[in-house]
């Protein structure tokens, strides 16, 4: 369960942030959990890109740059739920892909990732949110043996069109 005072302040942010600054860009907070499983922690880096049905995306190389956990938390720890927040160009509809990556560098390279949820707003934008359930292991040592996963539900979201036969 997430704390309440914790997502009330990323909300304010988000506030803050769409209402400042350049208005081509958008407020997006992320929160990422990492599974109980043991050794389930990373001290990778961890990159992530999330577009849209038209391609429109948002990449950030690093995650932890856009820690907004306070100085000395170590992100991506074992049943952690990690936030993040940042600025970014605005997509102009609902994410709904995700590509997660891990660098597979550090002590404990493997990483074990329950989901990650993005939700965004911006200037005369609504508010959005997308939760992906990755519910695998980033790593080369433990199967699927990847150190990124896709998950693409854009197909799901994409308008439908009606042809008659």
């Amino acid at each position: 369960m997430k704390n309440h005072s914790l997502e009330f302040f990323l909300l304010l942010t988000l506030f803050l942030h769409a209402n400042t600054g350049d208005s081509n860009e958008c407020v997006y907070t992320i929160y990422v959990k990492t599974g109980s499983i043991i050794k389930g922690g990373t001290d990778s880096k961890i990159s992530i890109r999330f577009d849209d049905a038209k391609n429109q995306s948002v990449w950030i190389p690093n995650l932890k740059s856009w820690g907004a956990m306070g100085e000395g938390h170590n992100y991506f720890e074992r049943g952690n739920v990690d936030a993040f927040t940042g600025r970014g160009p605005c997509i102009n509809s609902r994410v709904c892909r995700l590509n997660l990556a891990s660098d597979g560098s550090g002590y404990h390279h493997g990483w074990y990732c329950d989901y990650v949820e993005v939700t965004s707003t911006g200037p005369h934008k609504p508010c959005s949110q997308t939760i992906f359930y990755v519910d695998q292991w980033l790593a080369k040592d433990v199967a699927p043996y990847n150190l990124s996963v896709i998950i693409d539900r854009c197909r799901l979201t994409a308008p439908h069109s009606s042809s008659s036969a």
